[in-house]
């Protein structure tokens, strides 16, 4: 298996560099959908794996995540081995984001990284609403986009207030969405590549304003 999956117009203005989730891969059908999605708006998109993923791939059993803080050396390692000539974001789909989130302030500032984008970040554990895994954020510098589906069982609309997060912080809600980012159409009216192409030009306006 390759080390990254690129995706977009290499001649692109800004890279983002995506960890996938706890439990798939970097090709999973909700990774490869979130990075076309974000290829399609325009940007050069690289998809990597921390090694205890890449392990499956290759080793019999199910091996599982380790904590999130541990894999915070394999992100900073991918963010060093990854070949970025113009602005980089980082971050990834639920723990990936997380993880990405808690090495984010020591890239921006050393001028490694323009900002942190989030798709799905587990706020806490399903069913877990009080075993908060927001600690760090309240004190974030990063620019930061998040990009929740309002019945995330990760973190719901009705339960963000109740979040301590910097101001540096912005989420970007998509209506019945789940940790995938998908709703129910027959319920929200909305598919899951309106979700994603909301997204994905969200991702894009955001991108104009941290990036000079």
């Amino acid at each position: 298996m390759v080390r990254f999956l690129v995706d977009g117009p290499p001649e692109a203005r800004v890279t983002i560099l995506l960890a996938h989730g706890a439990g798939a891969p970097m090709d999973s059908a909700s990774m490869t959908a979130a990075a076309t999605a974000l290829a399609d708006a325009g940007f050069r998109v690289a998809r990597f794996e921390f090694t205890y993923m890449a392990s499956r791939r290759t080793e019999s059993g199910r091996k599982p995540p380790p904590r999130a803080e541990s894999l915070k050396g394999e992100y900073q390692a991918a963010v060093e081995e990854f070949a970025s000539d113009g602005p980089l974001i980082i971050g990834g789909k639920s723990m990936g984001g997380r993880v990405a989130s808690m090495v984010a302030d020591e890239l921006h500032d050393g001028g490694r990284i323009a900002g942190l984008l989030c798709l799905g970040y587990p706020f806490h554990p399903p069913d877990k609403p009080t075993q908060l895994r927001t600690a760090h954020l309240a004190g974030l510098k990063t620019p930061t986009l998040i990009c929740q589906g309002t019945r995330d069982p990760f973190g719901t609309r009705e339960e963000a207030p109740g979040y301590a997060l910097s101001d540096r912080i912005e989420i970007l809600w998509l209506e019945d969405g789940d940790h995938d980012l998908k709703p129910r159409k027959k319920i929200s009216g909305y598919s899951a590549a309106d979700h994603l192409r909301t997204m994905a030009e969200a991702v894009g306006r955001w991108a104009g304003k941290i990036v000079r």
